[in-house]
């Protein structure tokens, strides 16, 4: 039975569970390949971000468990998961000069990006954007 690194991502309303194990590369997202779930090319490229910043395009399969937000949403919240994987799976050399931890958070990949969309507000249209004004 192969080894299975586990990591949970979490970007604007999205939550993704990426499940690692040793295989050639395959990525599926919801049952589905990663090419066929997203509509862009760079959504792909950005959910591969940590992959490639430590060299294991190749090296294991990923299956993705995501839900809730948009494409953009969805893509953040898996490369976190795909960054908290690859940290379990290199905890054994963690203080070591070329591990994981260093080269992904050099890249800001460990850091969850908190940003997500403000509150609309009584008497405006949106979050900020106030009616227009007319002087008569």
């Amino acid at each position: 039975m192969a080894k299975v690194f586990l990591g949970t991502g979490r970007r604007k309303s999205s939550v993704a569970q990426v499940k690692m194990t040793s295989g050639s590369g395959k990525i599926t997202v919801n049952g589905r390949d990663v090419r066929d779930f997203f509509p862009y090319e760079t959504n792909v490229m950005d959910l591969m971000q940590p992959l490639v910043a430590t060299s294991n395009e190749t090296t294991f399969d990923i299956d993705v468990k995501v839900s809730g937000g948009g494409f953009t949403g969805q893509t953040g919240a898996i490369r976190l998961g795909i960054t908290r994987a690859l940290l379990e799976y290199d905890a054994p050399n963690e203080g070591s000069e070329n591990a994981y931890r260093k080269i992904l958070k050099r890249a800001g990949f460990i850091t969850r990006d908190s940003r997500s969309k403000e509150r609309k507000k009584p008497g405006l249209k949106a979050a900020r954007r106030a009616p227009q004004f007319s002087k008569r």
